[in-house]
């Protein structure tokens, strides 16, 4: 991954793996605060190196907004909504039919409990075209039986899971990458309790909080979050920009 900084106001580096993915040159820019129009024309003369540009503007700044719209045709694919939560001490009891994994093994009823209704890697047909459809599936497939990614794993009374949350560890706090529950054990509280299970293990590693994104179509996930107690820190605007 190569990086840079404009005075903090914005990171820039290449993405490897949606570049061997999807098959086409992709970079990603952060922009962290309202560019100037000088940090705008550097950033914007790098675009025509790559092929695919994913443009993420914190906390939607309408000026980074207007050089975007007006400089080039790239289009809003997702707005990312971020939450967070501040882990406390907590006595419960991990139920049986939880279990926590390190370095999982490839298990086909993960991927196939992964169905999300939700996706800028489907909603943007460019890359839905180029496998978009499939990267969530992917994505565990590259996680299986890596040291750095946890999984909290819901099993119902014969065994098969049900449910399952992928997490990883940074910066003295936990990312929830993926979280999905079978269609048939919809609405029984099994989401809830994988996050519970996932809050009592991160506490313990001196974790001080959680952190998760969704997208603000899915108000299903939305409301799950407020729910099980984190908080709104931020709204993202995500930009695709394709060099074809």
């Amino acid at each position: 991954m190569n990086g840079s900084n404009i005075e903090h106001s914005l990171t820039f580096y290449d993405l490897k793996w949606d570049t061997d993915f999807f098959g086409v040159k992709s970079a990603k820019a952060i922009l962290h605060k309202p560019l100037t129009k000088n940090e705008w024309d550097e950033l914007k003369a790098r675009f025509n190196e790559y092929q695919f540009i994913s443009i993420e503007n914190r906390n939607s700044e309408p000026i980074n907004a207007q050089f975007i719209g007006k400089d080039t045709t790239a289009f809003l694919a997702d707005v990312n909504v971020q939450f967070s939560k501040k882990l406390e001490s907590t006595e419960k009891e991990i139920p049986n039919n939880i279990t926590l994994n390190q370095k999982l093994k490839r298990d086909e009823q993960i991927i196939d409990i992964a169905k999300f209704e939700y996706s800028k890697f489907t909603e943007d047909l460019e890359l839905a075209k180029r496998g978009g459809t499939e990267l969530y599936q992917q994505w565990l497939s590259n996680s299986f039986e890596r040291p750095d990614k946890h999984y909290v794993l819901y099993k119902d009374e014969k065994g098969n899971i049900i449910g399952f949350l992928l997490y990883s560890f940074s910066n003295q706090g936990c990312v929830i990458e993926l979280i999905a529950v079978s269609e048939s054990a919809n609405n029984k509280g099994i989401g809830t309790s994988l996050v519970r299970a996932l809050e009592s293990e991160a506490y313990k590693k001196k974790c001080t909080e959680f952190r998760v994104g969704t997208q603000i179509r899915n108000l299903g996930a939305i409301n799950f979050y407020h729910k099980v107690g984190c908080k709104l820190v931020g709204c993202h605007q995500v930009f695709h920009l394709w060099n074809l």
